[in-house]
């Protein structure tokens, strides 16, 4: 009977001797597969005494070395490249370009680091470090002038590289244990009802005004991002099984099923462009940069003193439009295409009508109480 060793090679159990591991006789395929053996044993012994000093040496790394799976990535910057080439891969697949670009500038954000504090150009894997740590945290902080939590994302971005080293067998060690990745908590932004009212209601004598505009409350009034609506097309609305039009879409960053019913005001912004526009697209969206320029024009013609950006239409139609009117934030969550319902609480938030709305109904339902009190 043959069986397949962990070393690849076949042999016969019977002629195998399991106190040397090797096979028995003197027979060509014995000193043939013994000589493969010993072989294999002694690029695995030079492959240790290379590495025997290195702090993330271990048994699954030796391998890797001997099989080649890793033999551009004995440094830091190099398993960090490898990870981000494999993301690129995937782009368009099941990653998106702005998850391969996160990771990219995460990459040479750490690489600018190491050369202003250290004068390094890489690190070996096992090199890096609780203190390592906190001063790239310091460095961008001061020299790189990141917020607290765009520090948090690039901490968070590599420590996502430190836990793959550790899967690979690579680092034996993961330096982020018992280091404090510190997130602040965001008011987020978003408009009110009547800031929304004025600008719907605003004519414009430019064109690209109006058209911003128009895109940017079809966004107020459906959550759906930037990319999201850049990418509709007229096969996204479709009729549900209620009879009701809706806006079926994936998000592109998440590639999450996003559905979402077509309100009054958006439906009538599809109509205007309807047939309008080249190229097959429902809706004439300028390019981001140019969209958030105009949105700043919009918010002064508009006497809005916030800082108003494509993102804050999705704030907007979580608080304003959906929340504030009583839908579920479960029923929310589903609609922004979020994965889990903490997310959407990033945006939630109770607004003062609100309060004042719900405290209305429970004054209402307390009356009968009131009347049955002799105070």
């Amino acid at each position: 009977m043959c069986v397949v060793g962990s070393s690849g090679l076949s042999v016969n159990t019977s002629k195998w001797n399991a106190k040397f591991s090797r096979m028995l006789g003197r027979t060509h395929d014995a000193l043939s597969l013994n000589l493969q053996l010993d072989n294999i044993s002694s690029s695995l012994n030079q492959i240790f005494k290379k590495h025997e000093d290195d702090d993330d040496i271990s048994v699954e790394k030796i391998k890797n070395v001997y099989l080649g799976n890793f033999e551009n990535t004995d440094t830091f910057l190099e398993l960090f490249n490898k990870y981000n080439n494999d993301l690129k891969s995937l782009v368009g697949k099941t990653k998106s370009k702005a998850t391969y670009q996160k990771y990219e500038v995460t990459r040479k954000r750490f690489t600018n680091f190491l050369k202003h504090k250290y004068h390094r150009n890489d690190i070996k894997v096992g090199e890096l470090n609780h203190i390592m740590l906190h001063d790239f945290e310091i460095y961008l902080k001061t020299v790189a002038a990141c917020s607290s939590n765009t520090t948090a994302k690039f901490l968070s971005l590599l420590k996502t590289i430190v836990l793959f080293a550790q899967r690979t067998g690579m680092m034996k060690h993961n330096p982020f244990e018992n280091y404090k990745i510190t997130v602040k908590k965001v008011d987020r932004g978003y408009l009110t009802e009547e800031e929304l009212t004025r600008i719907l209601e605003k004519k414009f004598t430019i064109k690209r005004l109006e058209q911003v505009r128009d895109v940017f409350i079809f966004s107020c009034f459906t959550g759906l991002a930037y990319i999201d609506v850049k990418n509709l097309t007229q096969e996204n609305i479709r009729k549900s099984f209620d009879g009701e039009v809706w806006i079926m879409t994936k998000r592109q960053k998440t590639d999450v099923q996003s559905n979402v019913l077509l309100l009054d005001i958006p439906r009538r912004i599809l109509q205007k462009y309807n047939g309008n526009l080249p190229n097959g697209k429902i809706l004439p969206v300028l390019s981001n940069q140019k969209t958030n320029a105009y949105l700043k024009e919009i918010a002064d013609l508009c006497s809005i003193n916030k800082e108003i950006t494509f993102h804050l239409a999705r704030h907007t139609f979580a608080t304003t439009v959906t929340l504030a009117k009583g839908v579920p934030i479960e029923t929310v969550s589903k609609m922004l295409g979020h994965t889990n319902i903490q997310t959407t609480q990033i945006y939630a938030r109770i607004t003062n009508s609100k309060i004042s709305k719900d405290m209305g109904a429970l004054v209402d339902k307390l009356g009968d109480m009131n009347k049955a009190v002799h105070i």
